[in-house]
């Protein structure tokens, strides 16, 4: 033995492995790996969308027959792997394997995974994900907003057009 182990005024020597880092992880948009909060999860997936759609319409308006139909297939077929690469990071910050993403085609589990609070800590795997920026944080809320917006629209304008038939209808009738 060393004489600084008998020292009984020698602080204890240990390794201590589970105190939380504070550390959050890097960030790999492209890989399976790390971990991404509800609000980027939010964020990639109206990003992915939006990217395909203005994708798809330059193709459908550019190109013409095979080159727009193969160019499509390709491009959703990115957007999928995409999402599946997401939904494998979002299964990790909450703690559960990534072979979850495969029940991505239930669609209530993705509002799960949306509401559902990631661990603040480090988990299995890895430590948190990096803090939102701004940008993420606008590009995560589009999408609600957008689904509220449609769905205010999709009750809203069958009422007025019944409001409206009914008006003319009333002033065809003419004064009583």
């Amino acid at each position: 033995m060393t004489e600084s182990t008998l020292n009984q005024y020698a602080p204890p020597r240990a390794h201590v492995a589970d105190l939380p880092s504070s550390a959050v992880a890097e960030l790999k948009v492209f890989s399976a790996q790390g971990r991404i909060g509800r609000l980027r999860y939010l964020a990639y997936g109206t990003g992915a969308s939006v990217i395909y759609y203005i994708g798809l319409t330059a193709l459908l308006f550019g190109l013409g027959g095979t080159a727009s139909s193969v160019a499509t297939v390709l491009a959703a077929v990115v957007v999928i792997w995409f999402s599946v690469i997401t939904g494998i990071k979002r299964c990790h910050d909450i703690n559960i394997s990534g072979w979850w993403t495969l029940t991505m085609i239930v669609p209530v589990i993705v509002f799960v995974w949306i509401f559902w609070p990631g661990g603040r800590g480090d988990n299995r795997f890895g430590p948190p994900p990096p803090p939102n920026t701004l940008g993420v944080k606008l590009l995560g809320l589009i999408m609600p907003v957008i689904f509220f917006v449609g769905i205010l629209a999709a009750v809203a304008i069958p009422q007025y057009k019944m409001y409206t038939d009914k008006a003319r209808a009333a002033q065809a009738a003419g004064p009583r």
